[in-house]
């Protein structure tokens, strides 16, 4: 591919080196027409015909017949004026933010055709474009800003067939869109087999677990024999039980450096917990948990120093039972403990009484190591999903106008 370091108007920053012509502008009235979706009565829906809805445009990278989650008894002359067939564009006609009213996806069925509800706008397609490619186009960020621009509305933002018409996109021959379209896919391709590789180790790890702690599989000391059977200890009696401190975002970093250098740790899901860094911390080597919402009773083993916030509570144990079996152990038990009475939560008083078996020190490092093992594969694995998403980030940035 060739670097276009003077970039011109209409002109992508990088492009295959046969393609040398400016792009065009197009309203997207050129490319197709716009129709509303149909709405059926409450007793129409759970039966018939698969039934695109707002979820479908956003829960998916496309849409294809098999993912669609609804579905629609309408008469098949209804059906067929509201059809959706392969190519078809679908628009998202009303949101609570600007900045996600008017969203697109793709339907890329070229079997079994659907069709549409009312809060769905779609595109029939009139002209010849790449299906695959317009819709990376219409989630750029001037073809966001394009629409988002146009929206009507104070409480809630809405997009019609009319402001559709009247979006204008920058686009390229038929030949270079099948050139992009084709190298974006085969990206999103090994996206999607890294994921499963991914998830793969996750289930093998989970296997390996149910067996290690339905003592299917045991460990053997030295001398060859098994390691002293499991004894019953109420958590409460090996570990102190407490939770981390109130920490406001402003006094964090988001990278770390040779003074805001430990991990702050919250209730949240993504990047491990991981909130932000700071310049002390609370713990070292510790089991956590989430105390509060929607992740309560989430189990995880620290290793090194850190600080957490006040949603997170710390078991602390200086004989070695804060290790990552246990940490696992306590996490394949501790949601049925947690209380939905208002606000999901597992406190203190209701994690020391908890009771599990546990296994030798000696043996806990064992399984630490096994499960350690299947976590660091994971971490490999994970990285190199994350630089095949910058990677398709780079390029969905430097494709485009």
């Amino acid at each position: 591919m060739k670097e276009n370091r003077k970039n011109t108007l209409n002109v992508p920053n990088l492009r295959f080196p046969e393609f040398d012509s400016n792009w065009e502008e197009k309203y997207l009235s050129e490319l197709m027409t716009f129709k509303n979706g149909l709405n059926a009565s409450k007793d129409d829906y759970g039966s018939g015909y698969k039934f695109i809805n707002v979820l479908d445009i956003i829960n998916n990278d496309f849409i294809k017949h098999d993912c669609i989650i609804g579905s629609v008894n309408v008469k098949e002359a209804d059906f067929q004026k509201n059809i959706v067939e392969y190519g078809d564009i679908l628009f998202q006609r009303s949101s609570e933010t600007r900045e996600e009213v008017g969203q697109a996806n793709v339907y890329l069925d070229e079997e079994t055709p659907s069709t549409f509800g009312g809060f769905v706008i779609r595109g029939k397609k009139k002209a010849d474009y790449n299906p695959i490619f317009l819709n990376y186009l219409l989630k750029t960020a001037s073809a966001r800003k394009e629409i988002t621009s146009k929206s009507g509305g104070s409480t809630r933002y809405n997009v019609g067939q009319e402001t559709l018409s009247s979006v204008k996109i920058t686009t390229t021959i038929i030949e270079e869109q099948n050139k992009i379209a084709s190298l974006l896919s085969k990206i999103e391709a090994r996206i999607s087999t890294q994921n499963k590789i991914i998830e793969d180790y996750k289930l093998l790890k989970k296997g390996m677990i149910q067996k290690i702690f339905n003592q299917e599989i045991r460990f053997k000391e030295k001398n060859g024999n098994y390691f002293p059977a499991w004894e019953e200890k109420k958590i409460g009696e090996v570990f102190e039980v407490t939770r981390g401190y109130v920490l406001a975002v402003t006094k964090m970093t988001q990278s770390s450096d040779t003074e805001y250098k430990y991990p702050v740790y919250s209730s949240q899901t993504k990047n491990n917990g991981l909130t932000g860094y700071y310049n002390e911390y609370l713990y070292e080597n510790a089991i956590t948990w989430t105390t509060d919402g929607a992740n309560a009773g989430d189990v995880k083993y620290r290793e090194g120093k850190f600080y957490c916030t006040n949603v997170s509570g710390v078991l602390l144990c200086k004989k070695g039972n804060a290790n990552p079996c246990v940490a696992e152990l306590l996490n394949s038990v501790t949601h049925k403990y947690v209380s939905y009475v208002g606000n999901p939560k597992l406190m203190n008083g209701v994690m020391a009484n908890i009771k599990i078996l546990l296994p030798s020190i000696p043996e806990q490092q064992k399984i630490s190591s096994v499960l350690s093992a299947y976590d660091k594969k994971m971490g490999i694995e994970s990285e190199y999903l994350d630089k095949l998403k910058s990677q398709k980030q780079y390029l969905l940035q430097n494709l485009f106008v």
